[in-house]
C-alpha cells in the first residue's frame, strides 16, 4: 500500500461524503451571489470534489515519477476515477439537473470502452487513454465543478458556461468511445 494507493483509496472514501454533502438536505446555511444560491453543503461537496480529482492526478504523477504502479493500482485507479465522475453525474440528474440521456451517453461509453479493454486484455492488449479521452475527462470534471457552484461567476451575466462545458462534454466522450472502437475494431472482430 504505497501513497499512490493511499490516495486512490482516500479518493474512492471520499465519493460517499461527496454524495451525502450533494444530496442530503443539512442546515448548514448558505451564500448568495446575486440571484445565485449556494447551499454551504454544496461548497462543500465541490471542494471535496476538486480534492478528490486533484488526488488522481497526484496519484498518477507519483506512481509515474517513483516507480510504485501496482496491479491494485492499475485496477483501482480507474474505477475510482470512473465512480467520482458517474456518482455526481447521476446525481445531477436525480436532483433535477442535468438531462438523463446526456448522463445515458456518458455511462454507455464508460461501459462499452471497459468492456473493450477487458477483450483487449484477454487479447494480451492493453488499450492505453487517448489525448482525445483524456480531454474527455478533463471537460467532465470542469462541468461537474461548474455545475457544483451553480455557474458562478459565469452565470451572473448569464453566459450558460456550465451548459456549454455539458455538451462539449458529451460530444468528447461520444467522441472518444467511437475513436477507441474505431481503432481496435479489429481486435472487437477477431474470433478464436
Amino acid at each position: 500500500m504505497n501513497i499512490a494507493n493511499k490516495l486512490t483509496v482516500a479518493r474512492m472514501i471520499m465519493i460517499p461524503v461527496f454524495l451525502i454533502l450533494l444530496l442530503v438536505p443539512m442546515p448548514l446555511g448558505a451564500i448568495d451571489f446575486g440571484n445565485y444560491h449556494l447551499s454551504v453543503a454544496q461548497l462543500l461537496a465541490a471542494v471535496i470534489f476538486m480534492l478528490a480529482s486533484f488526488t488522481d492526478w497526484l496519484d498518477g504523477q507519483l506512481a509515474r515519477k517513483y516507480h510504485l504502479v501496482t496491479n491494485f493500482g492499475k485496477l483501482l485507479d480507474p474505477l475510482a476515477d470512473k465512480l467520482l465522475v458517474m456518482s455526481a453525474f447521476v446525481a445531477f440528474v436525480g436532483i433535477g439537473r442535468m438531462a438523463s440521456w446526456m448522463v445515458i451517453l456518458i455511462l454507455a461509453r464508460e461501459f462499452a470502452v471497459t468492456g473493450l479493454r477487458l477483450v483487449a486484455v484477454e487479447e494480451g492488449e492493453v488499450i492505453a487513454a487517448s489525448k482525445i479521452a483524456k480531454w474527455k475527462t478533463f471537460s467532465q470534471m470542469v462541468a461537474i465543478i461548474l455545475f457544483l457552484f451553480n455557474n458562478v461567476p459565469f452565470g451572473i451575466h448569464g453566459f450558460p458556461l456550465d451548459q456549454i462545458i455539458l455538451w462539449i462534454a458529451v460530444f468528447l466522450t461520444v467522441f472518444s468511445g467511437v475513436d477507441y472502437f474505431y481503432k481496435n475494431r479489429e481486435l472487437v472482430f477477431r474470433s478464436k
